[in-house]
């Protein structure tokens, strides 16, 4: 944390402005003063104080209890504040809109504040009473880690998963197992997509192409097919959670790491600016934050083409897709962010999400009908292994179903759902318990990259989509399940999305997915 920001954050403290003297001892007291706690206060969500005690740090309910102290809070005119720290993507666009959407559903005035071009604040109040704020410091993913592992935020705005190394000092911090379901969540779908000015001639390029470009193995266009001039090359800055799943997502499958000399931007809505511009520049950006430059489809050998688009990202068919997360601590929020936490993922906030053009998660249907590219592509693969009698026995099973966007896929060399995935299940889980599935047909599909045997393949696929359907029944605790009937069936190889000769391919061909009737 900056010099500038702690500072702030210790005058907000000091005078009052909106919470309590943190650090500062007290003493809680039951009210025939037998029990006494004492401790430094760590803080106060307006139901329960938060105190640092000889003991360790201990929750106190704190209707039971007196505070007395110079760090107690006044009861009368408490303001809850949230403060979330991180990626610039989610805080210039996504979490306001969110927040002024859970504002307009709670009766909530919103006033937004600007302290800094890096800190604003809003503030929810009701007939001129302040309850709530939102504080926001802009930065990048790792600094929002750092923030919270500082005690500095209450959420961390992501745009990767949380690293070994963080999830280790957060348990050593007291702040619990930030990889479980409940610490770290999906807010919105992204991707990361190449992009060019809208007069680059180039409009396809291979991962194996765009991996060279930014290792710096590949330099001039003319190597693309465009004209003989120098790639201007364009990359967020280090710390950047786009830049990191760059690296893990792009470069790391290729064994190729970051060239030097990349030309770096603080914002995403800067290197657009700047590629949009530049007819020799390329760049990769978010999804959701392409401005004026014109997105690349991907391509392979194989002749399949990929092109980054609502539905694409949502199954995690284009191969580069990145959710957006929100990381929380083991400990206690303020009633009005856990209200606020409970809307982002209610129907209202998905609709908020698509309007603020980033991709929601609401599950869709995707009829057999407007699928031909898929399956022309089943057709072009199939060859000794894949017969047309299995091509055929595929397309009778799934005549007349349709495909939900709620797809699965696993980590590499992992049986474990990615990030994404484990995200689904529980969507999906709780759309069985609400009954939305009430008298349907849902079938588990396991596909297969082409690697090996088509019988072992296909067996393999059976187990994956087995294992998918086992992990949605227990996530759905309420659910009765016998209203609904629960298949699996298994196609291997039949239906790829991408070439196999990659390892970016398999990844995507490794997939269970959900066709419902």
């Amino acid at each position: 944390m900056s010099c500038f920001r702690a500072a702030v954050c210790a005058a907000l403290f000091m005078f009052g402005v909106s919470g309590p003297v943190a650090g500062q001892d007290v003493t809680l007291s039951s009210p025939d003063g037998a029990i006494e706690v004492t401790g430094d206060l760590l803080g106060f969500d307006g139901e329960f104080y938060r105190v640092e005690t000889q003991f360790g740090e201990l929750t106190v309910d704190g209707s039971g209890v007196r505070c007395e102290g110079p760090g107690c809070p006044s009861l009368s005119d408490f303001v809850a504040e949230i403060t979330l720290s991180g990626s610039s993507t989610m805080a210039e666009v996504l979490l306001p809109a969110l927040i002024e959407g859970f504002a307009l559903r709670n009766g909530y005035q919103t006033a937004r504040e600007q302290f800094q071009p890096r800190q604003f604040e809003y503030t929810l109040s009701r007939n001129g009473v302040a309850a709530a704020r939102f504080i926001f410091y802009v930065s990048n993913t790792d600094e929002g880690f750092a923030d919270l592992l500082a005690n500095q935020a209450d959420i961390v705005m992501a745009l990767r998963e949380i690293r070994d190394a963080e999830r280790i000092l957060a348990r050593e911090a007291g702040m619990g197992d930030m990889s479980v379901a409940n610490r770290g969540r999906v807010l919105a779908l992204d991707a990361i997509v190449p992009i060019v000015a809208p007069t680059n001639p180039v409009a396809r390029i291979s991962l194996p192409q765009l991996a060279g470009i930014y290792a710096g193995e590949i330099t001039n266009w003319s190597e693309l097919g465009g004209p003989n001039a120098p790639i201007a090359v364009h990359l967020l800055v280090e710390g950047a959670g786009l830049t990191q799943a760059v690296e893990d997502k792009l470069l790391r499958p290729a064994k190729l790491s970051l060239a030097e000399g990349i030309r770096r931007h603080d914002r995403g809505s800067r290197l657009v600016r700047t590629v949009a511009t530049d007819p020799f520049a390329i760049g990769i950006a978010s999804f959701a934050e392409t401005g004026t430059a014109r997105m690349l489809t991907l391509t392979g050998e194989c002749g399949f083409s990929l092109s980054a688009g609502r539905r694409m990202i949502k199954t995690e068919d284009y191969p580069l897709t990145s959710p957006m997360f929100l990381y929380l601590p083991a400990r206690r929020l303020p009633r009005v962010a856990r209200d606020f936490l409970t809307y982002i993922r209610g129907p209202s906030a998905q609709i908020v999400i698509r309007r603020a053009g980033f991709v929601d998660q609401a599950a869709e249907r995707i009829p057999v009908a407007i699928q031909g590219e898929r399956l022309a592509n089943a057709i072009k693969s199939a060859g000794q292994d894949i017969s047309l009698a299995e091509l055929q026995r595929m397309i009778r099973a799934l005549d007349g179903l349709q495909r939900l966007t709620l797809s699965f896929r696993f980590e590499p060399g992992s049986s474990r759902p990615d990030a994404q995935s484990r995200s689904n299940i529980e969507l999906l889980a709780r759309a069985v318990e609400a009954g939305v599935y009430d008298g349907k047909r849902l079938v588990f599909v396991g596909f297969s990259d082409g690697e090996g045997p088509a019988e072992v393949n296909r067996v393999i696929a059976l187990k994956r989509a087995e294992a998918v359907r086992a992990s949605v029944e227990k996530a759905a605790e309420t659910a009765n399940l016998d209203r609904i009937s629960i298949e699996t069936e298994a196609f291997g190889e039949a239906l790829p999305i991408a070439c196999d000769t990659s390892a970016w391919g398999r990844q995507a061909n490794r997939r269970v997915e959900v066709w419902v009737r």
